[in-house]
């Protein structure tokens, strides 16, 4: 969207009324064993002998290759391999070379390690974490099965830990987003874009990575929505985004973004000083700092905000089925942590009901 459509579109709205990490893929196992390298050249690090056809090494090139074919998205790529790479490199320091010698005990040990493991600031693996480790690593192994690599899937059986149903850590009161999107100098370029960015984040509780990759020409301002391009789970789909968050990205566009805009910038919305579109980490650490800043002492950067919408819009009446459709949730029951998280209404009833609450005639 070009600056001229924000400046129509913006007076029209003002008239009317925003880590294993990269050890697994080096091979340093004594830091962590679950998480991803932050570069794609992590699928190109070599382990073991990588002239054995029946070696791990080539079997997980091999696999990588499939999925790339069936159209998987590199995000998802990199969890996969990431994770059985892992696994990998744990069986390469005990002499297990090839997913042939891999059986169910040994399966189970390695489910012991992730159990046992302690991250650098001494707290385990969450369930969760381990759980999805595990859950990759059956996929594998029935993927080698499929294609008759190996006679039969040693984890086909394997029991994955239970996974608790967690509520997210934190979850900001609407006083407390307002606190936060205050923090930014919006007297300053940097301070306006950040402001845009956190407005974003908090109308249409998108992820970060879809916020970086974020581009003019998606901002649909008539429609007041969004368009996610491949999305997670590699859905396109439309989103609502509120007037508010608008007319702060239009001050943005039709005010600094050409500041950091470079020849290289292409179509990219939101632009680092140097030009160029941001990381995820970068977000999430810019996310954090303005919570800090704010002086509000809960966890959270930029997923927080996803957290925070979904919450008081439930709180304030919004159907779960249609904050599914906001979030983009592929199931219900993902959506369905917000009922658990939404109080107000149990406050309600717990004020007029119980008997300690009750005021007097």
């Amino acid at each position: 969207m070009t600056g001229n459509c924000f400046r129509k579109a913006s007076m029209h709205l003002r008239s009317e009324c925003q880590t294993f990490r990269s050890d697994c893929a080096t091979g340093n196992l004594d830091k962590s064993p679950v998480s991803g390298s932050p570069e794609r050249a992590w699928e190109f690090l070599a382990f073991g002998d990588t002239n054995d056809p029946r070696g791990f090494y080539r079997l997980l090139v091999e696999h990588t290759d499939r999925l790339r074919i069936r159209n998987y998205s590199e995000a998802t790529i990199k969890k996969r391999i990431t994770y059985v790479r892992g696994f990998a490199i744990w069986c390469q320091d005990r002499d297990l070379t090839c997913a042939i010698h891999i059986t169910k005990p040994i399966l189970e040990s390695y489910q012991r390690h992730l159990y046992r493991y302690r991250k650098s600031n001494g707290q385990p693996l969450s369930w969760g974490s381990q759980h999805l480790a595990l859950k990759e690593i059956r996929t594998y192994f029935a993927w080698l099965a499929k294609m008759n690599h190996i006679a039969f899937s040693p984890a086909a059986d394997l029991e994955l830990p239970r996974q608790p149903k967690t509520l997210p850590k934190a979850i900001l009161t609407a006083d407390e987003v307002e606190q936060v999107l205050a923090q930014p100098d919006v007297t300053t370029p940097i301070g306006l874009r950040d402001r845009a960015i956190l407005e974003t984040f908090y109308s249409t509780g998108i992820r970060r990575f879809q916020l970086c990759a974020l581009r003019l020409d998606e901002i649909q301002v008539d429609r007041r929505a969004l368009f996610i391009d491949r999305g997670k789970g590699q859905k396109d789909r439309y989103i609502p985004i509120g007037t508010r968050a608008l007319l702060w990205i239009a001050r943005y566009v039709e005010g600094v973004r050409d500041k950091f805009s470079t020849p290289a910038s292409d179509n990219t919305l939101f632009l680092t000083i140097h030009g160029t579109e941001f990381e995820p980490d970068t977000i999430t650490e810019y996310g954090r700092r303005y919570i800090q800043a704010a002086g509000i002492d809960k966890p959270g950067a930029c997923h927080i905000y996803r957290h925070t919408m979904a919450t008081l819009m439930h709180e304030n009446g919004a159907d779960l089925t249609l904050i599914q459709q906001i979030l983009g949730h592929a199931k219900s029951d993902t959506t369905q942590v917000y009922a658990r998280t939404s109080i107000r209404r149990l406050q309600e009833i717990h004020d007029k009901t119980h008997p300690a609450e009750r005021k007097e005639d």
